[in-house]
């Protein structure tokens, strides 16, 4: 038998269950592995579902690499003699199916008492109360303890402007997030105008019953006004989690990268891929850790101060960052460059041009669901690869470090967020791992690490020690 083709990594977010017709051959279950198997796919479970007098009925279940790849799987298990595939069910899309998130009443509501208490008359005096004393509104209501997840749908995942509808499976992931991982009430609010002026005028209106806003999804530069602007008029933190989630996550796995290679932030030079909400947010907050050698990427080329024909948000990322004055391709920005940070698309990073970047390379391809190099090619160049796959080492995942925001803000009854706060997330995440763990396969902690929302949201909160200088003070000897 033929070697299987080489592809890309299986991915459980490709999870297909085939209930298979058999006939009496039990032969054909092996037959069945063995042609998933050689097909690239990973089978995780056969269950023989019912027997019968005229064959079997059995539910295969395996992983792929994309939705073509399942497809070619399933035809391949069904030109195998004996075998009928009778139905193909999509794991992914039945876990969606009536949504992922639901209220509860966190009161009991069995008896006239309790109603009279959670709702009239009773309700009537805390609601005058908390006109009398609105201070008291995050601590009486739901309010303390809530966020408003925002979203317009003009940039959902890396998969473009697919609109309110499309966006609310991603808005309410991002609900169940927050409640798994920091216990808080996140509510998926997708609005059907993409207006900056509406946008704005919408959220400053629901804004009264959210303890803060998590803006989602927004596409560049739109994302910069709608931020700046409500920031203005809002007296609860505002968050871009494209932008500053993101940031904070690749500062912490930076630090512990640079780490492993013995170099520091201060001197470093660094390269990233992408000019969008993401890398600007990056290069902002790489900047404010001591980051002075930064050069921009983008489809225009390397961003130059001197370069008169960029639009004005790139003009402005522009004017605070290159200042050897780089121009050309990608491929020029990376001689001699420290560190690459992807966060554009797939595949503009060649491998050979990792050779020509500083002793020990560090490479973070972060573009989802497909990277600007494939991890494992990257790691035959790179001293230390991170990118957004969960199938790989070093997976930079927003998840690190929202849910740790918000419940440090909330229980700080925060007005709003600093860059401060960011430099402080980004340090108690890269300090979750110890110096014992630390290797070029672990500079970044799981996100199943109950330690990583406690850390960030102390920090956030303030009352962690002040976060170490990201200067190299932690570099190890």
């Amino acid at each position: 038998m033929s070697e299987a083709p080489r592809r890309a990594a299986t991915s459980a977010s490709y999870s297909i269950t085939m209930r298979l017709h058999t006939t009496l051959d039990h032969t054909l279950i092996g037959a069945v592995a063995t042609s998933i198997a050689h097909g690239g796919g990973i089978v995780t479970a056969i269950d023989v579902a019912d027997s019968r007098q005229e064959g079997l009925v059995v539910d295969v279940t395996f992983s792929a690499t994309d939705a073509e790849h399942s497809r070619e799987l399933v035809d391949a298990v069904g030109s195998l003699a004996g075998i009928t595939v009778h139905k193909v069910s999509d794991r992914t899309f039945l876990l969606h199916i009536g949504g992922k998130i639901e209220v509860r009443s966190k009161v009991p509501l069995r008896t006239r008492d309790d109603l009279s208490m959670a709702y009239t008359p009773g309700v009537g005096r805390v609601s005058t109360a908390l006109a009398e004393h609105p201070e008291d509104v995050a601590k009486l209501t739901i309010k303390g303890n809530s966020v408003a997840v925002v979203t317009d749908g003009s940039a959902v995942l890396g998969l473009g402007n697919l609109g309110p509808g499309a966006a609310l499976p991603v808005m309410e992931g991002k609900a169940a997030l927050f409640k798994q991982f920091a216990d808080i009430d996140a509510w998926p609010i997708c609005l059907s105008t993409q207006d900056t002026d509406k946008i704005v005028e919408i959220v400053e209106g629901i804004a009264p019953g959210f303890g803060g806003i998590n803006l989602e999804d927004i596409a560049a530069p739109r994302c910069f006004e709608i931020e700046r602007r409500l920031r203005e008029r809002l007296d609860i933190p505002v968050f871009h989690d494209d932008q500053h989630g993101t940031a904070i996550v690749v500062l912490a796995a930076l630090e512990n990268a640079l780490r492993c290679v013995h170099k520091q932030i201060d001197t470093a030079r660094v390269v990233v891929a992408g000019a969008g909400a993401a890398g600007t947010a990056i290069v902002t907050l790489l900047m404010a850790a001591g980051v002075t050698d930064v050069v921009v990427w983008d489809r225009e080329g390397c961003l130059s101060r001197d370069d008169d024909s960029l639009p004005s948000a790139k003009a402005a990322l522009a004017a605070r960052t290159n200042p050897r004055c780089v121009r050309g391709t990608l491929h020029h920005a990376l001689h001699d460059a420290d560190v690459f940070i992807g966060v554009s698309g797939p595949g503009v990073l060649d491998a050979a041009w990792i050779d020509d970047m500083a002793p020990d390379p560090v490479v973070f391809a972060l573009a989802n669901p497909d990277p600007e190099i494939d991890p494992a090619e990257a790691a035959k160049h790179a001293a230390v690869v991170a990118s957004g796959r969960s199938d790989y080492p070093n997976q930079i995942n927003n998840v690190l470090a929202f849910p740790g925001v918000f419940r440090g803000l909330l229980d700080a009854r925060a007005s709003d967020i600093t860059t401060d706060m960011l430099l402080r997330a980004a340090a108690a995440i890269a300090g979750v791992v110890t110096d014992d763990q630390l290797n070029a396969s672990f500079i970044i902690p799981s996100v199943f690490n109950p330690e990583v929302p406690k850390a960030v949201a102390a920090a956030v909160r303030g009352d962690a020690a002040p976060p170490p200088a990201f200067s190299g003070s932690r570099v190890a000897p």
